[in-house]
């Protein structure tokens, strides 16, 4: 896909993997229109400290309103969906809103496309809707078993979406990343929790430290989104991007304590642990799918990612609500 001019929405663009992804379709020679959600302030999210140009287009407003996706989509070609409320502790305590945001929001932005003709929407998945693994590596075909409000209501979204396109025939791709970390990211993510506690030389305050993940750089993560949008072959199907390495907690902050360069010192904190049927123990991804249908693989390792991300933590000179923990 030539993607110069080419005209392109992205919901959530101001959120940390939207707003890399509106970065790299700039870079591409997209035209980007960018769904911010509104508020008062008028902020853009990390689009604030992107330098877009006259490149993107940013729009204030909320997936949840029909009203919203309609103006936005117009003219696109191609609709990247990743708006969405992606805290699982949050989810514990504010359901509704996730249902809100992530079921109704999507309904909206494939209620928009059937009615404006695009070419591609891209709707963003999770690794969590697969719950703790039944075998691993874990293919597209693997069980759905959400446990957290959060997985249920990505789970309730991707099932919209598949069903979309074979009601329907809208060109939907679903891509569902496992873990992505990288520069952006919010500390209440696990590797940003690590290492900003890593640099403030504090002990790290952590949960279950056996739970084990697959973590995926976040350029890498855009890359799969781009070229979902790019494969033909892609359209109805659900594709896995994920590195099939598999790393306990435990492990990662070891790991980023050595780059760090300082003793690995872990707390268990009792508010950081998830209740006992929410606690997803282990994702590990097999992305074959995405080998051969995009030729997509991951460019970085893990070592390679964390550095990057230790580093613009450190340009970042100072280290947010260490010690303070907030769901």
């Amino acid at each position: 896909m030539n993607w110069a001019g080419r005209p392109v929405l992205v919901t959530g663009a101001g959120g940390f993997i939207g707003s890399h992804l509106v970065e790299q379709l700039v870079n591409a020679g997209a035209r980007v229109r960018a769904l911010v959600h509104y508020n008062a302030l008028g902020m853009r999210g990390w689009l604030e400290e992107v330098a877009t140009g006259d490149a993107v287009e940013v729009v204030l407003g909320d997936v949840a309103d029909s009203d919203s996706l309609d103006s936005a989509m117009r003219d696109c070609d191609v609709v990247f969906h990743l708006a969405a409320l992606i805290g699982i502790p949050y989810s514990y305590v504010a359901p509704a809103q996730y249902v809100r945001s992530n079921v109704i929001g999507t309904l909206n932005v494939l209620q928009a496309a059937r009615r404006s003709p695009v070419a591609r929407v891209v709707h963003t998945s999770t690794s969590e809707v697969y719950g703790t693994a039944q075998y691993t590596p874990m293919d597209e075909r693997h069980p759905l078993a959400a446990q957290s409000p959060y997985a249920a209501t990505k789970t309730g979204a991707d099932q919209l979406a598949t069903a979309f396109f074979r009601t329907y025939g809208t060109p939907v791709t679903i891509v569902r990343p496992f873990n992505t970390y990288g520069p952006r990211q919010s500390t209440r993510a696990i590797v940003p929790t690590i290492i900003t506690q890593a640099l403030a030389g504090a002990s790290i305050g952590l949960g279950n430290l056996d739970t084990a993940r697959d973590l995926t750089f976040v350029l890498d993560t855009v890359k799969g989104f781009i070229l979902a949008a790019e494969a033909d072959d892609a359209v109805g199907k659900t594709i896995n991007i994920g590195s099939g390495r598999e790393v306990t907690i435990r492990e990662l902050a070891e790991l980023i304590c050595s780059i760090v360069g300082r003793p690995c010192e872990i707390e268990v904190m009792a508010e950081r642990i998830r209740p006992t049927g929410s606690e997803v123990r282990r994702l590990v991804a097999d992305s074959t799918l995405a080998r051969t249908s995009l030729g997509w693989r991951p460019e970085r390792t893990l070592e390679e990612g964390l550095k990057g991300t230790i580093e613009w933590f450190q340009s970042r000179g100072h280290v947010p609500r260490v010690g303070r923990y907030a769901v």
